[in-house]
């Protein structure tokens, strides 16, 4: 049984994270840390979680935790992963995974000095409906996929994490929140990389100083054309959609874990199949699957690199944003393009 600390245990931890460790069969959660000693002695309680530290520092010094998951504010990625390295630690890091690419760089190749397993909680790649979106596409069930879209959006103006306002904190606005989701799953599902993109973004007085709402385009190397729309002010939605030159797959909540989810197929303007999925399980089979790797049962789906890769993109949209032009993606070494 690996036993987790959740550095920086707040809203994201209470919604989804405690949930998944609790149908998690392979590891639990041990020990937490966070600044305001009033807040974690209550979530301590709340949740039976027996070590309570005020520092990311302070719980990697347990020999009780043999993983930390990192959920802090994006600016403190960096120095926590890097803090939990050096302790031996090996660590899972919510997304985005740092502030820039360099940044990802420095955590990778520390992760890799150390021996340690450094993997990215991009929680999608575990869920049943992008599997199965995942397999019908390499089975050729619409042909050559020609035209893509990932939407990600949700009313955010009165969020709990007002940090997510300050680029100073944050990487960015909703493009690097959740775009960097459906930028993720759209690798994944297309099992392909993103060698271009352009982007255009729009703020509010409510954003601060980060964007509100935002438009990427994708290139893929397989030349399929993607689009990314994301918005901390539109209605919730989770849309994904795949055109080939033989059919469309279509599932309009697509990234939902709080309830079922349609996936459709379309062919010749008629749907001809609707299967039901379930995405319940997705947090948990996350660190389900990174307990496998600390223990080497499995290699972790989703390493730093992928992290990394998804950030490379993440900052040649906003170089499009503000050069008006469209902006070539670096992809690290081994990945074709």
């Amino acid at each position: 049984m690996i036993r987790f600390g959740i550095a920086g245990f707040g809203l994201h931890a209470v919604r989804r994270l405690m949930p998944g460790f609790a149908l998690a069969k392979k590891c639990q959660v041990v020990a937490l840390s966070r600044r305001d000693p009033q807040k974690a002695a209550e979530a301590s309680r709340e949740y039976k979680i027996p070590l309570v530290f005020g520092s990311t520092e302070e719980m990697c010094r347990s020999s009780e935790v043999d993983a930390v998951l990192v959920t802090t504010p994006d600016v403190c990625h960096k120095d926590d992963v890097l803090t939990a390295v050096r302790a031996g630690k090996h660590v899972l890091c919510e997304k985005p995974m740092a502030m820039n690419a360099d940044e990802c760089r420095q955590m990778v190749e520390a992760a890799h000095k150390a021996r340690v397993l450094l993997g990215v909680a991009q929680v999608f790649r575990f869920e049943e409906s992008t599997a199965r979106l995942r397999a019908h596409i390499a089975a050729g069930e619409i042909g050559r996929p020609i035209l893509a879209r990932a939407e990600f959006s949700y009313p955010g103006w009165q969020h709990a994490r007002t940090w997510l306002y300050q680029k100073a904190i944050a990487a960015g606005g909703p493009i690097a929140d959740v775009g960097v989701h459906c930028i993720d799953t759209l690798r994944y599902i297309l099992q392909d990389e993103v060698v271009s993109v352009s982007a255009i973004a729009g703020s509010d007085e409510k954003s601060g100083d980060v964007e509100s709402a935002g438009i990427l385009s994708l290139r893929f190397s397989r030349a399929t054309l993607a689009s990314v729309l994301v918005s901390t002010r539109a209605y919730y939605r989770t849309a994904l959609e795949f055109v080939g030159d033989a059919a469309v797959l279509r599932a309009d909540h697509g990234l939902l874990v709080d309830h079922p989810v349609d996936i459709q197929l379309w062919r010749d303007q008629d749907k001809v199949r609707t299967e039901t999925v379930s995405n319940e399980f997705a947090y948990a089979l996350q660190v389900d699957a990174f307990a496998d790797a600390i223990e080497g049962r499995e290699p972790f789906p989703v390493p730093g690199e992928e992290g990394w890769q998804n950030q490379i993109v993440l900052d040649a949209a906003y170089r499009s944003i503000a050069s008006g032009r469209v902006e070539t993606v670096e992809l690290l070494a081994g990945r074709r393009g």
